[in-house]
């Protein structure tokens, strides 16, 4: 069975700084569970199909204009057939003053009225972005995430790999620091990944023979993020000397991480290696075959091998 998150309409409220003009209820005991907005205009004429009451419900110039040229009584039966199917919320946008009619019907049928000084395009899509993020399927997986040159970089790897001591060296070379030892992934969109770390251990590291460091104390805000999208995934393993490694770049190697291909490559770990040096080199690199060019490709194409054909192929980055 599907996890079914939620967010809070309290939380909700304080994201997006909006006004409280009625709530049944405490706003931290309201529940929203759909990132899907409504407007319902077409609701107000009668037409209920596909109406689903878990959205919240965002009203701008077009539905007050549309209830204000209807008669009371219209405009009663209108607003009881609305709010009696019990939508979440309702938003009012643009700082429009809210009709006294509108207030006691939300009232009767305990339906929470907000109110906000934005636009209503604007407004709605904000609002989407922030509950896809906040509803988003997650995964918490072992593995460090940091932010190099701008790529957000998953380095995974059994314990004691080096994968922390690896994000020290990146911090103390400027880049930023997102999550040890745990880091949260959510899929907010169907080609993206976000990672961030869980609240209870964010900015903390845990390097073997010294312990637990806070890296935001230690290093300064400058050394760490709260959050980042995840573009390449970065597996760390002990030198085998029985296996092949890739050493031209040609193939496309990918992890499939709740059902979004990302980038990925291993690295074997040998004693003597910089494994700083080659995270930000690996990001660069990265970066640069998002950019449209690939040095292994172009080698090739020097070296008359332009009808190499490269291969896909998923590794599997949480094996042990």
């Amino acid at each position: 069975m599907a996890a079914e998150y939620f967010v809070t309409l309290e939380k909700i409220i304080e994201f997006h700084k909006l006004e409280v003009v009625y709530l049944p209820k405490n706003a931290g005991e309201i529940k929203i569970k759909t990132s899907e907005i409504n407007r319902p205009g077409i609701v107000l004429t009668g037409y209920t199909d596909y109406f689903d009451p878990l959205r919240i419900q965002i009203l701008g110039w077009t539905e007050l204009g549309f209830m204000l040229n209807m008669s009371d009584d219209e405009r009663n039966k209108a607003l009881g057939f609305w709010l009696g199917l019990k939508p979440a919320a309702a938003v009012i946008t643009r700082g429009l003053e809210i009709p006294e009619y509108f207030i006691d019907a939300c009232r009767e049928y305990e339906v929470p009225l907000l109110k906000t000084d934005e636009d209503t395009s604007p407004f709605l899509a904000a609002m989407i972005e922030n509950l896809n993020k906040e509803l988003a399927p997650r995964i918490t997986r072992h593995g460090v995430l940091v932010e190099v040159y701008g790529e957000g970089v998953l380095i995974t790897g059994e314990s004691g790999a080096g994968k922390s001591e690896a994000a020290i060296e990146l911090i103390k070379r400027g880049h930023r620091l997102i999550a040890d030892d745990a880091v949260e992934i959510r899929k907010i969109s169907d080609n993206t990944l976000m990672g961030n770390s869980p609240s209870n251990i964010r900015h903390f590291v845990e390097l073997r023979g010294i312990g637990i460091i806070d890296a935001r104390r230690i290093f300064g805000m400058g050394a760490v993020k709260l959050s980042e999208k995840i573009d390449m995934v970065i597996q760390l393993e002990a030198w085998d000397s029985t296996k092949a490694y890739d050493r031209l770049g040609l193939d496309n190697e990918y992890a499939n991480i709740l059902g979004v291909r990302v980038p990925a490559m291993t690295v074997p770990i040998t004693p003597g290696r910089n494994l700083a040096v080659i995270v930000e080199t690996a990001a660069m690199n990265n970066r640069q075959k998002k950019m449209g060019y690939n040095a292994a490709k172009d080698l090739m194409i020097s070296l008359g091998m332009e009808d190499i054909n490269p291969e896909d192929r998923e590794v599997d980055i949480w094996q042990n």
